[in-house]
């Protein structure tokens, strides 16, 4: 996997105790019901392309990598937003995603 992002690094060094916090509030959700981490992971993808977080939905494409979804996997859950959000949003959220498995194959 890539590296953070250079801004949220900065983030945590400025402000590690707001950052240990968030994480262990994400920690909480996760361990809050029965799903595992990879369908958790696809579902962030999905929240986050329905709020057009750019930076949110890069993040969970990474984190489902890393969890063991295959880009097919995530192509899938990407397109299960055209007919919540439509097709524009959809193809933005699919943009986003592509960004990261260009990445990962440099």
């Amino acid at each position: 996997m890539g590296k953070l992002p250079d801004f949220y690094e900065r983030f945590l060094e400025n402000f590690p105790e707001v950052g240990k916090t968030y994480n262990e509030l994400s920690a909480a959700c996760m361990s809050a019901g029965p799903l595992d981490a990879q369908t958790a992971e696809l579902i962030k993808i999905g929240v986050s392309i329905g709020g057009r977080l750019r930076g949110a939905t890069r993040s969970h494409t990474r984190r489902a990598l890393k969890a063991g979804a295959s880009q097919e996997e995530i192509r899938h859950a990407v397109l299960m937003a055209t007919t919540t959000i439509g097709f524009p949003g959809m193809m933005t959220g699919l943009a986003w995603v592509e960004e990261i498995f260009q990445e990962e194959r440099e």
